[in-house]
């Protein structure tokens, strides 16, 4: 196995680190004052905290336990080390850390409250840890149930907390811990996509050669994949074809369709979204 440089390191322990003063300050400078909870295992133990009085420094780690051992056992060592100790270290942030109580507007609070704890959850996972076990909960889960997939298990299981918290709370402090939850999720894919979300495109045209000089010349990259035409519009058509592969940033979809439709109105496209691309040309050559 291949020794990770001692930067690698560093820089992980930065983004937790940052994650967590980011998730306390969700926490205590938002949530807490206004009752309202998250999602995932931080919207269970804040439930449970206020009903029962246990300290939420305590619930967290707690409740995370037994994410953290299924986390070792499907993921590895290095990600469990690193998510008892990010957990660790939010239960000793909401002790230690005086944070402010930031605004009573209960609007703001369910928004940036949500905001802040997104973005620490999302840093946390660009260091290779979580400070929420949901995640690793969905994938173990959907790994055994094959007709569900990881979001779909996290949906359900926070229909169940939010039904909980209008239940043993009210249903307008479930409603607002639910657009808390919404603000954090978006956060999360903003923190850990990026701004630039990346899309890819299957060109099918009988222009294939045109179109791959043009938008070589552009400056993307791409890939030519060797396929074969099944049945169409003009029947049989078992003849070899190449396919274009290209993944490009989503601001720069409608000028690459462009590209393609002058050369070849009729040209099949597939476009679908990419989760990260590393390597390769992805940006076009700025235009003169």
């Amino acid at each position: 196995m291949l020794k990770k440089p001692p930067t690698h390191y560093v820089r992980d322990a930065a983004f937790i680190i940052a994650g967590i003063l980011s998730v306390g300050l969700g926490l205590k400078g938002f949530l807490l004052s206004s009752q309202f909870i998250d999602g995932g295992v931080t919207g269970i133990s804040m439930l449970i905290a206020s009903q029962t009085g246990l300290p939420l420094a305590v619930g967290i780690v707690v409740i995370n336990l037994p994410f953290i051992w299924l986390g070792y056992r499907q993921i590895g060592r290095e990600f469990a080390i690193k998510s008892t100790l990010g957990i660790a270290g939010l239960s000793a942030c909401l002790v230690l850390v005086p944070y402010p109580d930031i605004t009573p507007d209960l609007l703001l609070t369910s928004l940036f409250g949500g905001f802040f704890i997104g973005a620490g959850i999302g840093l946390s996972m660009r260091g290779g840890a979580v400070l929420d076990g949901t995640e690793v909960a969905a994938l173990v889960i959907s790994r055994q149930a094959t007709t569900m997939k990881v979001s779909d298990v996290i949906l359900l299981l926070n229909v169940v907390i939010f039904g909980a918290a209008a239940f043993f709370l009210t249903i307008e402090l479930a409603l607002y811990s639910m657009i808390t939850y919404f603000a954090a999720s978006k956060t999360i894919d903003f923190i850990v996509h990026g701004i630039e979300e990346y899309t890819a495109i299957l060109i099918v045209s009988e222009e294939h050669q045109t179109i791959r000089e043009q938008v070589s010349a552009a400056g993307w990259g791409l890939t030519v994949l060797k396929g074969a035409q099944g049945h169409g519009k003009r029947g049989n058509m078992p003849e070899d074809v190449d396919v274009l592969y290209v993944v490009i940033t989503r601001l720069e979809i409608s000028r690459l369709r462009s590209t393609i439709l002058t050369i070849d109105p009729k040209a099949f496209l597939i476009q679908y979204p990419v989760d990260d691309v590393l390597g390769g040309q992805i940006k076009s050559l700025p235009l003169h």
